[in-house]
């Protein structure tokens, strides 16, 4: 495993070094084999799952998928069941986990993380004619001037290390050795997932002499490398952060597995999908290895486990074929009694599996319906260590004395999403420019712009006896929507929350063309959920968009999903009649995940008519968003 500082990191560590080292020795004289393990700080192996639901554990309520290693976990602790992420989507979670502080006040609200455009600061995005609400533009890179919790672990001495997933930047100071991580594997900044798989060979991993054996699950690789990690420094507090990519898409699974699982499906079952319920087995297994191998270390006793999600569990059938095929018609989970998952604000979206195990502190097989916020990690975990709080801001507050089994210290949960649309809602519902606060009982969502007259639309529910979310009681209690309200806007204007508006270019015409102008040849074409999905009807499928007398040159991106790797291209015809003077550039994709491709189209004159070719052999695609971009100038057309 390779070892990498960042820049940052050093020099923070140049600057507490000196003292550091003076508190670290007075109160820990050495750390060798047979030292006293009492006092030493403890030890953290801090576990998030991807997109993990509320109900996909057996302890948490599954009767499908299959975790004896987290059920066993879950009995050494203390299990909360009012935990939440701070967002619905995996990227500002994550980042709160790290920096204590809400997405909101960061500016990462979404997944944008792995894209290669670098965007540092908030604002609303421009808004086609048919797209009723203005929604936030989302930072890409998790900005180094914040302190993460990994660098306070290394400033105070601890052995830092990051496995799995990252999706906070890449390609500059924005990765994990910048940001207080000594080690990373398997060095994978800009995967948003394991795109092409789970199984080896992989596609995803860039990283030069990381090769698998041929179905080698990468879950099992990264668990190995952690295992390893832990028993080689066993001798030394560390801070492990083992991220899985499990189980965000793509849907694919062991094969043995898959058939097992097949076996035990029921076809009433709000669970029942096969591929997901092996990847959750698969989750689980790398969990046991983790455990065991503290366990095998004999530090068990001085080692804090804790585990997490980052959002709810994907609800809904797979938006592309599972590998093994024939399981996309099937929901990936359910979180019921919940509403939705993943990418709504209802609750589906942002209530977590939470289980804490702190040796000699938490109780074990206990359980706690207090609230906590991912933004609590920070504080949470340094004061179980005994570290010394940052003197900067945290959002976040302790919940040491929650876990201790005292009276809980958070009254109130906040969540900011100001994504999502009409279409999106239309698969998954709660999909919308929202936010949330709950307060004791109630919860109160505000939907930005969400009336037709572009005023905002609330909702109110009592969740001890409505937990689905299913009775609106808005309208019977007024008082308490503008109390709850008020709240709310605090909390957004504390911090500087990007607000969603109504798009004053709205034209209720343009949803009459989900396609936007643009032309498909070649093939069939859909918006659904947000997103254009193609179907090849020949070999050369393609979408063309009349750019007329614009004058490049001109960059030309979009966001595609493909299910194979090809080559594609760019084609522009300068007059309609000319079809000899065409030119094109070729683009290639290299992975079958969501990607962005970005071409620079070289033509200084009138563009004409534009096309974006297929990859040659792309028998279906799907493509979030497409944008031009002329001397600064951007028009962006989201699906």
């Amino acid at each position: 495993m390779v070892l990498h500082v960042g820049r940052k990191s050093l020099m923070r560590w140049k600057l507490f070094i000196g003292g550091v080292i003076g508190a670290f020795l007075a109160c820990h004289t050495s750390y060798g084999a047979d030292q006293d393990k009492v006092s030493r700080p403890p030890n953290v192996l801090f576990i998030l799952a991807d997109d993990l639901g509320w109900r996909d554990l057996g302890i948490y309520g599954s009767v499908y998928h299959e975790t004896p290693n987290l059920d066993r976990l879950a009995r050494r602790g203390l299990r909360f069941t009012q935990a939440y992420a701070a967002n619905p989507l995996c990227s500002p979670t994550r980042a709160s986990i790290l920096t204590g502080l809400y997405p909101a006040r960061i500016g990462i609200t979404a997944p944008a993380c792995h894209l290669r455009e670098v965007v540092l600061e908030k604002g609303l995005i421009p808004a086609q004619p048919r797209v009723r609400v203005r929604t936030a533009n989302s930072l890409t890179r998790l900005k180094p001037e914040y302190v993460t919790l990994a660098e306070v672990f290394q400033q105070h001495g601890y052995i830092t290390a990051h496995f799995g997933k990252w999706h906070l930047g890449h390609s500059g100071p924005y990765e994990p050795k910048d940001q207080g991580f000594m080690s990373d594997f398997p060095h994978t900044p800009a995967a948003p997932g394991p795109g092409g798989g789970y199984l080896a060979p992989w596609q995803f991993i860039k990283e030069p002499g990381i090769e698998g054996r041929p179905g080698e699950h990468i879950e099992d690789r990264m668990s190995q490398e952690a295992a390893r990690f832990i028993q080689e420094h066993k001798d030394r507090p560390f801070f492990v952060n083992y991220w899985c990519f499990s189980v965000h898409s793509p849907w694919s699974a062991k094969p043995e597995l898959v058939e097992y699982f097949k076996t035990k499906a029921k076809e009433d079952a709000p669970q029942r999908n096969p591929v997901y319920a092996a990847m959750v087995k698969s989750l689980d297994d790398a969990v046991g290895r983790l455990i065991e191998a503290v366990d095998k270390a004999g530090i068990a006793e001085q080692t804090i486990i804790i585990f997490f999600s980052d959002n709810g569990g994907f609800a809904y059938p797979p938006r592309n074929e599972t590998q093994p095929p024939g399981y996309a018609a099937i929901p990936a989970t359910s979180n019921l009694p919940l509403r939705s998952g993943k990418a709504s604000i209802y609750e589906g979206g942002t209530r977590e599996p939470l289980i804490v195990v702190w040796p000699g502190h938490t109780q074990p097989d206990s359980v706690t319906d207090a609230l906590f916020s991912s933004v609590d990690f920070f504080p949470t975990i340094l004061e179980m260590c005994g570290l010394p709080m940052p003197n900067h801001r945290v959002d976040g507050v302790s919940q040491v004395p929650t876990i201790l089994g005292k009276e809980p210290v958070r009254s109130r949960v906040f969540c900011h999403f100001p994504h999502g649309g009409e279409n999106q809602a239309l698969q998954i519902p709660g999909f919308l420019p929202s936010a949330y606060v709950r307060d004791g009982d109630w919860k109160l969502i505000r939907f930005f712009a969400g009336n037709p007259d572009g005023t905002d639309r609330f909702e109110l529910y009592n969740l001890r006896d409505d937990v689905g979310e299913t009775k609106n009681l808005a309208a019977e209690q007024p008082e308490l929507v503008k109390k709850l309200a008020a709240e709310l806007e605090r909390f957004l204007q504390d911090t500087e929350a990007v607000i969603p508006q109504f798009n004053p270019d709205y034209q209720a015409s343009a949803v009459a063309d989900p396609l936007m102008g643009w032309k498909a040849r070649g093939c069939e074409a859909v918006v659904e959920g947000g997103v254009l999905k193609l179907k090849a009807q020949n070999a050369s499928p393609f979408l063309g968009f009349s750019v007329g007398k614009q004058s490049g040159p001109m960059r030309v991106s979009f966001r595609l999903q493909v299910p194979q790797a090809g080559e594609g291209k760019i084609e522009w015809i300068p007059s309609g009649d000319a079809r000899d003077q065409s030119q094109s550039v070729p683009y290639t994709v290299k992975e079958t995940g969501m990607t962005t491709v970005t071409v620079d189209v070289p033509w200084e004159k009138a563009i004409g008519i534009l096309r974006i070719y297929l990859p040659n052999g792309a028998a279906t695609a799907q493509l979030d968003w497409i944008e031009f971009e002329v001397a600064g100038s951007k028009r962006r057309f989201d699906f």
